[in-house]
């Protein structure tokens, strides 16, 4: 197939009002990939060249979103919804352009695979005109049915217009097909709306494709890859089985899960070798952990890069811009933001690390905030190597810590410490022996004569 053009026409003009949500259906998120761009993305798996997005009217939210995960893709906007064959014609102008193979594929459907895709793209090259998937749902009820005879796809049949007979067959169509571009318009053209909707079925294709003597097949899929998002409900099923297939395809890689069933992964996160996840740990979007490091239950990190050797958690929060280098300990209930934290450096427990630099080996101590924001701006704390923060310590920012500097516990440091120096900044203590006894014996008397 390297030699066949495709073109590929994704039909992300449903409103998905069922979602209750004023984002548009195919925005909604699996994984942290939008549904649309999950469609692409398997698209350009399956070597689609030209692609035509067709949404529906003022959606400019939803072309932007493909032109960001596909840059070339052309726009079509579908302005009155009279049916999927509708859609399809939509993008005319593309067809017209001509292409060995056209692929109709839907925005809301994200868990087709790219290989699914070149198998309906091989069809093609094979000599069919058309081809469609299907699946065996459990209960096919509502769904339309393929009608094969052999290997040959003879019709799609809605459920509701069915006979006994065809309702009786466990094949049920999935929605995606593929046409020979070469018959592509002829075939769409002759589609009519003489249905109890009075719309355009893309369905009919394969009847018309039948009478024209042309060759039409059915290839036969997992359901999960054509099912449609529609409902929050869907959506949840979906991100569950994508979770699955990144939790096995990051266990394949040598990443040890320990309970992968509890760690929420994004579509891009990416492992060295050796990596392990402690139970309940969250991904999101942008984060690298690379060879040999551990992350701890409970942790959740998001934009960060994770070094090697390093140890994450538990419980602790990464956020975007936060860079460990290797051999770093982060710990509990610590909070690390658009920082570099240098090799070897530790902060172990109840601290809070924000647009900062911390020098290699350095020790922030328990309760230590980098106070980065003055109600107006982000302002930057710089450590040195080998700096030794004491316990409960505010780093005022903007401040410099020089290299080996040790700041005295429970420290407000608003100024640059030099490298080596003992920097101090609390009040001196003071003892008065007695009072507490005295304190005491004075509340007694009061309650006494109450």
């Amino acid at each position: 197939m390297s030699n066949r053009t495709c073109l590929a026409i994704v039909l992300a003009a449903g409103e998905g009002t069922r979602m209750r949500s004023s984002l548009p259906k195919v925005l909604h998120r699996v994984a942290g990939r939008s549904l649309v761009a999950h469609v692409l993305h398997a698209l350009r798996g399956a070597g689609g060249g030209q692609t035509a997005v067709v949404v529906g009217p003022d959606r400019e939210d939803v072309a932007a979103e493909a032109r960001r995960e596909m840059p070339g893709a052309e726009i079509f906007v579908q302005r009155e919804r009279r049916g999927t064959a509708h859609a399809v014609l939509a993008a005319r102008a593309a067809l017209e352009k001509g292409a060995d193979d056209v692929l109709i594929v839907f925005g809301d459907t994200p868990l087709i695979l790219p290989q699914t895709l070149a198998k309906l793209r091989q069809a093609l090259a094979d000599g069919a005109a058309v081809a469609v998937l299907g699946f065996k749902p459990a209960d096919p009820t509502g769904y339309g049915r393929l009608v094969t005879q052999g290997s040959e796809l003879l019709a799609i049949v809605e459920h509701a217009d069915a006979t006994e007979a065809q309702r009786a067959i466990a094949l049920c169509n999935g929605g995606l097909m593929a046409f020979d571009g070469k018959q592509a318009l002829s075939i769409l053209d002759k589609i009519g709306n003489g249905n109890r909707k009075g719309e355009f079925y893309l369905t009919d294709a394969v009847a018309i494709a039948r009478q024209m003597g042309l060759r039409a097949v059915a290839l036969e899929v997992a359901e999960d890859e054509v099912s449609g998002i529609n409902t929050k409900a869907q959506l949840a099923e979906a991100e569950a089985v994508t979770q699955r297939r990144l939790r096995q395809q990051a266990m394949e890689a040598g990443v040890t899960l320990v309970a992968p069933e509890t760690v929420h992964l994004c579509i891009d996160t990416k492992f060295g070798k050796d990596v392990t996840v402690e139970p309940f740990v969250v991904f999101g979007a942008g984060v690298t952990v690379e060879d040999g490091a551990t992350i701890r239950s409970f942790s959740h990190l998001q934009g960060a890069l994770v070094g090697q050797s390093a140890t994450v958690g538990p419980y602790a929060r990464l956020r975007p811009g936060a860079r460990l280098e290797a051999d770093v300990h982060i710990g509990n209930f610590v909070e690390v933001k658009e920082a570099l934290i240098e090799q070897g450096a530790k902060a172990n427990h109840l601290a809070y690390i924000g647009d900062a630099r911390v020098g290699a080996g350095s020790n922030i101590g328990a309760g230590t905030i980098t106070c980065n924001y003055d109600g107006e701006s982000k302002h930057r704390t710089d450590i040195g190597k080998g700096a030794f923060i004491g316990s409960n310590s505010s780093l005022v920012a903007p401040v410099t810590i020089g290299d080996g500097a040790y700041i005295g516990s429970g420290s407000v440091i608003t100024a640059n410490v030099p490298a080596d120096a003992l920097a101090l900044g609390r009040g001196r203590q003071t003892v008065k022996e007695g009072w507490a006894q005295r304190l005491r014996n004075l509340k007694s008397l009061v309650k006494k004569k109450a």
